[in-house]
């Protein structure tokens, strides 16, 4: 399959490292014009040599600013006025906690950077989308929206969250050529679980891959996969369903979480 995005313009966000720079990544390899963002313009541009050092001649722009706020939306609106692809890839967690431990800050404040960032982008680029015929959206949720761990209810009530807004903005835009899709992924070696799991394995005397694999065991084992996902593996789902062949996949929940929720739907 010869996946084609030449003329295509793709907002990543959160796309600085991890499983969203993968996906900048990948969509830069098919041909997109990606823009990258990220907080600050050194950890933009930091990304953007990266995908250039492994896709000569990408085509990049990129947007240092808080996606989690909406100035930060509307700063990346000023610069980008319209995309043909937008992924909701910006997202993080709090330390593991139990639900008599979470504060309402915690609730609110992850509510507002897991959920609420994905909200506004997509209610400023959609539109545009809908009038041009063609569009993707895509939203990076967890298999934790379905799995919901007990240590971390909160973030996985914003997984939840996502699927619930992603399928309902699919129903809203039936038929127009947009698509609006969810990304469900499982435990992946991604910069936010090597910030969790590296004081682990330096207290532990472990490698950072034998800590994954306790994890797995010991958190997922339901897991058939056995081990983390790359965030390549993960960027590749993204960007086939932000191709032209997956027209007719739309307000799905795809999980690349190496069969750890036990479904066959």
């Amino acid at each position: 399959m010869n996946i084609d995005l030449n003329g295509k313009i793709a907002i990543v966000s959160g796309s600085t490292a991890g499983i969203g720079l993968a996906i900048a990544r990948g969509l830069a390899a098919a041909g997109a014009r990606v823009v990258v963002t990220g907080r600050t313009e050194a950890r933009v541009q930091h990304a953007i040599q990266d995908i250039r050092g492994t896709v000569p001649g990408a085509d990049l722009d990129g947007v240092a600013a808080d996606l989690s706020t909406a100035a930060g939306a509307a700063t990346l609106a000023e610069r980008v006025t319209h995309a043909d692809i937008l992924v909701n890839n910006l997202g993080t967690a709090g330390a593991p906690k139990t639900f008599g431990e979470l504060t309402d800050d915690d609730w609110l404040n992850l509510f507002n950077f897991n959920v609420m960032s994905g909200v506004r982008l997509t209610r400023r680029y959609l539109q545009g989308m809908v009038d041009r015929g063609w569009g993707r959206v895509v939203f990076i949720s967890s298999e934790s929206g379905l799995h919901i761990p007990k240590d971390m209810i909160e973030y996985g009530m914003t997984k939840t969250a996502q699927l619930a807004i992603s399928r309902g903005v699919a129903e809203t835009v039936a038929g127009t050529g947009v698509t609006v899709n969810s990304v469900l992924p499982g435990p992946t070696s991604s910069e936010i679980f090597a910030n969790w799991l590296e004081p682990v394995a330096r207290e532990q005397g472990k490698t950072l891959e034998q800590v994954q694999k306790d994890f797995v065991d010991t958190k997922r084992p339901s897991s058939l996969l056995g081990r983390f996902a790359t965030t390549e593996e993960v960027a590749n789902m993204v960007v086939y369903i932000c191709s032209t062949q997956a027209s007719a996949t739309t307000g799905a929940a795809l999980r690349v979480d190496g069969g750890i929720v036990r479904s066959i739907g």
